[in-house]
């Protein structure tokens, strides 16, 4: 498994620079969540992880802990807020181009083991236009999952649904990552979702990490779990209390 060594990851947009100095390793095999306000850089820091933008400086870093020589390059996947579905083909042929440069035999058997998995083997004939919100958005999980990815990239991916439909998916993505273990980003607005489904939570202010929470509470997870509902409340005050001390870590 790997994890994702940042160092000092600055990027501009003209005058605009969302990354000033993000430094921060993210756990092999675990779920962190980033956290703040919009503009924060939030995405630009999951794009850049994704090697879909160059930092101006810094780097990122995929450090494989189970590999010797360290040659291994991982497979990384993201999923949008949107599914991001071609209308024209049927559920199994959109989770297929995430597989199409494999051997057909094996194409076969990612996308029906992942049809599975993701609880949408009844629906692969199916065209987008005839899924729900909530079905089309495991479409979207299924095909980057599809490619048992090392890394997994997550874009305010639960945002865009219904509330139940929301805790569903939720549900079933901790079920998902339990039993493949990917190291796993989400950027999120929700800190309620950020506590539920992560190890760690970090806040992103100004391009920079400026705190960090650690989770340590057995998944499944509500919001009755000892502990949790006051971390919420933590996390949400600090977006609202001037704090100049030094960050610190809230373990449960």
């Amino acid at each position: 498994m790997f994890c994702i060594r940042c160092r000092g990851l600055v990027k501009r947009y003209g005058k605009t620079t969302p990354a000033q100095d993000i430094s921060f390793e993210f756990a092999a095999g675990q779920i962190t969540s980033i956290v703040g306000e919009s503009g924060c850089g939030k995405t630009t820091l999951l794009r850049m992880i994704a090697g879909l933008e160059l930092p101006d400086s810094g780097s990122v870093e995929y450090v494989d802990q189970q590999s010797r020589d360290g040659s291994k390059t991982p497979v990384i996947s993201m999923v949008f807020q949107e599914p991001r579905l071609f209308d024209w083909l049927t559920v199994r042929e959109n989770i297929a181009l995430a597989v199409r440069s494999r051997p057909r035999d094996e194409q076969l058997e990612l996308i029906d083991e992942t049809l599975r998995t993701v609880g949408l083997s009844a629906a692969a004939d199916k065209y987008p236009q005839e899924l729900s919100g909530g079905m089309a958005q495991r479409v979207g999980m299924a095909r980057a999952l599809c490619r048992r990815p090392d890394i997994l990239l997550l874009d305010e991916a639960f945002s865009a649904l219904d509330a139940l439909t929301r805790e569903k998916l939720r549900a079933q993505f901790i079920s998902i990552a339990a039993q493949r273990p990917m190291t796993t980003i989400l950027v999120t607005h929700d800190v309620a979702e950020a506590v539920m489904l992560s190890r760690t939570v970090c806040k992103l202010k100004n391009g920079a990490i400026e705190q960090v929470w650690n989770v340590a509470a057995p998944y499944p997870r509500s919001i009755g779990t000892p502990g949790l509902a006051a971390l919420v409340d933590e996390i949400l005050q600090s977006f609202f209390v001037h704090n100049e001390a030094t960050p610190v870590d809230a373990v449960l």
